[in-house]
């Protein structure tokens, strides 16, 4: 049935595609632990290379550009969607070694190719005044989805006694008809600006692309290890995994969009250097916590850190060619990946000689990071790309 014209705008489907992916992938996410390690007896070097697998499609995400030849963006962001919404539903009957590894990659193409592409076209469709507070918007809006998800497995696995592979056809079945409702009742949206259609490097993006690259780096630390030192460590259930998770996202309920109206009136440089130096200190708490209850809260606080990563893309956005934002999304996704291809694998194999080891190498990452704010203007806009630009600007006034 299609909407009411007032709503079929581009905010809108934004905002309804940033519900859907979430509601998918929270469930494969938050039963991923437990299910790999009651069905198919993973250990760290297994569940390393899963994740390493699963973050192959991201690496790949520069091809996206070239199957924009052929498909619109918003389309391949739909059907992207759809190719999720089946990996999830399809997970929980191949409860083996190999089985987990093709699923995850069918998953991992949808998710990569719609993370992408909606990138592009939040960049494209939402004006810079207004980015950083729909950007906090739409984690809200994820928020909700994943507090759904969470509840929703709650509720059927330890109410009801539901098993894994009914949990993820159910969830991943929901998804499908809602990408498939979206198709149909969403008007095709041309970008403001036409895009390149190649590859894009260019010098201007240096200190986004390492950002980026250490963004990706700091992320596996959370999504891989953080979530298997709960299961492993401190023998987490699926019940108390999904528990924190809805902790985490009733948190970013509240606040993301007030985070993102906050990154927007203050300067960009300022928020990374408070997310870096935060993260280095909990990423040492992490390697030293024995307390169960004590690594929850790290895990908590861990989570809130990620709505501080909208200043990356604002920053961006401030910066970049109009023409750009397409061909350079799939860039900053690819170099995004490039640790995240390489970090899962080999840090599996340090988990095993001492866990504590793996989160003081995130604490370096963090580190990294923080000293690449120092070359991030006050101010970014296009041909200030960098504090040193900044400061002959400002010379040449004065």
């Amino acid at each position: 049935m299609p909407l009411n014209a007032k709503l079929r705008s581009p905010e809108n489907l934004l905002l309804a595609m940033a519900f859907i992916m979430p509601l998918v992938f929270s469930v494969w996410m938050a039963m991923l632990n437990n299910f790999v390690i009651e069905q198919a007896s993973f250990t760290g070097v297994e569940i390393g290379i899963l994740q390493s697998l699963r973050e192959v499609p991201g690496f790949l995400a520069f091809t996206a550009i070239y199957v924009l030849l052929f498909i619109k963006e918003q389309r391949l962001a739909l059907l992207s969607l759809g190719l999720t919404s089946l990996g999830v539903a399809a997970t929980g009957y191949f409860p083996s070694v190999i089985g987990l590894y093709l699923t995850t990659v069918i998953m991992s193409v949808g998710f990569h190719y719609f993370e992408t592409v909606n990138q592009s076209l939040t960049l494209q469709w939402i004006s810079k005044d207004k980015t950083a507070h729909f950007l906090g918007r739409a984690l809200s809006v994820k928020s909700i989805a994943s507090l759904l998800a969470f509840g929703g497995i709650w509720l059927l696995m330890e109410q009801f006694a539901w098993s894994y592979q009914a949990t993820y056809l159910l969830f991943g079945s929901i998804a499908l008809i809602f990408t498939i409702a979206l198709a149909l009742s969403f008007p095709y949206f041309a970008p403001p600006v036409e895009q390149s259609r190649r590859l894009i490097l260019r010098k201007r993006y240096l200190l986004f692309y390492a950002l980026t690259f250490f963004s990706g780096a700091r992320r596996q630390i959370f999504v891989v290890f953080a979530g298997f030192l709960m299961v492993e460590k401190f023998n987490y259930s699926v019940a108390d995994v999904s528990a924190l998770f809805m902790i985490n996202y009733v948190f970013n309920w509240l606040f993301a969009a007030k985070i993102g109206q906050f990154i927007g009136r203050v300067s960009e440089r300022n928020v990374l250097k408070f997310e870096y130096i935060g993260l280095t200190i909990l990423f040492i708490l992490y390697g030293l916590v024995e307390n169960a209850n004590i690594a929850a809260v790290l895990y908590v606080i861990d989570h809130l850190f990620f709505a501080l990563a909208i200043a990356i893309k604002t920053y961006f956005q401030k910066i970049a060619l109009p023409e750009d934002i397409a061909a350079s999304a799939g860039v900053s996704f690819s170099i995004n990946h490039i640790a995240a291809v390489v970090i899962p694998a080999l840090l599996g194999m340090v988990w095993i000689v001492n866990a504590s080891w793996v989160f003081y190498i995130g604490a370096g990452f963090a580190c990294c990071s923080l000293l690449l704010t120092l070359f991030m203007p006050f101010a970014p806009s296009l041909n200030v790309e960098f504090r040193t630009k900044e400061k002959a600007l400002v010379e040449q006034v004065l």
